[in-house]
């Protein structure tokens, strides 16, 4: 399919570093406060199979639900939320469709801290293929899965691990503003504004729930360590990894990125990519070559990560989810 134009307006800043920093934030910043969209959600908690929960939040149904009606599953990003200002355009667009929309929450992101030694993690895919089993088992209908930064990547991972078997769970899926390269991920959230901006928010929520943990599960990890850790590379190292049966952060950045291993999906599958996203380089994104006949690369130049407004300032949010979900729609 016919990659689309950029939707992005010029008024934030164009293409570059600056802009890509600026199409990050506003969104979240500004139009999730003026775009007038509120969903409503029902909860639901789901035991899984190591005696932990998963919480669910379904969004009320617009009209009547039937058994064609098709449902999309949305995997949040780190540290995100069914209140998340990327998450919410996909419901608004999947309420406007008369689609019903749920978001699984990873653990430890609903609200409540789960009650194992493990959390979530970009490659986790196990979990995301219990958690589509789990939809499978209870929704007729068609069934479609959008994964938001690292819910993309696992959601993509899931699929090249599942192979042939995936269209028995989804008619197709996207990974929107995924780090499909963790390790050059890793290294850019590293740098200069990324390191003072976003690797600092992302360590006020971590750093605390990782705290928690281990108040409950005592020597999982070193407390000095974690109160000394700057950033993404040094949480995982110190948490991430060893929890979830890697090495080191290293070795959970090679196994965990779907980029390797994008030739292996049996299913449908758009990336779509902003080439000035401010912690996902350009240069580590998949190439056409790259991919398998399954995969679909949509890379504007513009939108930050996960930003991608339209419009008249302030700008709009829905714009993008509308082009993806037109695109899941025709799989099924």
């Amino acid at each position: 399919m016919t990659q689309p134009a950029d939707a992005t307006p010029g008024w934030l800043l164009g293409n570059g570093a600056l802009g890509g920093n600026v199409q990050t934030i506003w969104p979240a910043v500004v139009c999730k406060r003026v775009d007038g969209f509120r969903p409503t959600f029902v909860r639901e908690r789901w035991t899984t199979p190591d005696d932990d929960f998963i919480d669910v939040d379904w969004l009320e149904p617009a009209g009547a639900v039937t058994i064609d009606t098709p449902l999309l599953v949305l995997f949040h990003g780190l540290e995100g939320s069914s209140a998340s200002h990327s998450v919410r355009p996909y419901a608004q667009v999947a309420q406007q469709l008369g689609w019903r929309f749920a978001v699984p929450h990873f653990r430890g992101c609903s609200g409540h801290p789960n009650l194992t030694a493990r959390a979530y993690h970009s490659g986790d895919f196990e979990e995301v293929g219990w958690i589509l089993d789990r939809f499978a088992a209870r929704h007729a209908g068609p069934c479609v899965a959008v994964g938001i930064s690292l819910g993309g990547n696992a959601l993509l991972r899931w699929a090249q691990e599942a192979g042939e078997s995936a269209c028995a769970r989804v008619e197709a899926l996207a990974a929107v503003s995924s780090p499909v390269d963790l390790t050059a991920c890793g290294h850019a959230i590293r740098r200069g504004f990324n390191q003072q901006g976003y690797t600092r928010m992302f360590m006020r929520s971590l750093r605390p729930k990782a705290l928690q943990k281990l108040q409950r599960f005592p020597g999982l990890f070193s407390h000095e360590k974690m109160l000394a850790a700057r950033d993404l590379y040094d949480f995982d190292n110190l948490y991430t990894a060893p929890v979830h049966g890697f090495r080191n952060a290293e070795d959970y950045w090679s196994k965990a990125s779907a980029k390797p291993h994008l030739h292996r999906i049996r299913v449908p599958a758009l990336l779509l990519n902003a080439l000035n996203d401010p912690f996902v380089p350009a240069a580590s994104l998949p190439r056409p070559a790259e991919v398998g006949p399954h995969v679909t690369l949509w890379q504007p130049s513009r939108g930050g990560h996960t930003g991608f407004t339209a419009g008249r300032f302030p700008g709009r949010l829905v714009d993008i989810p509308t082009r993806v979900l037109h695109w899941l729609r025709p799989q099924g």
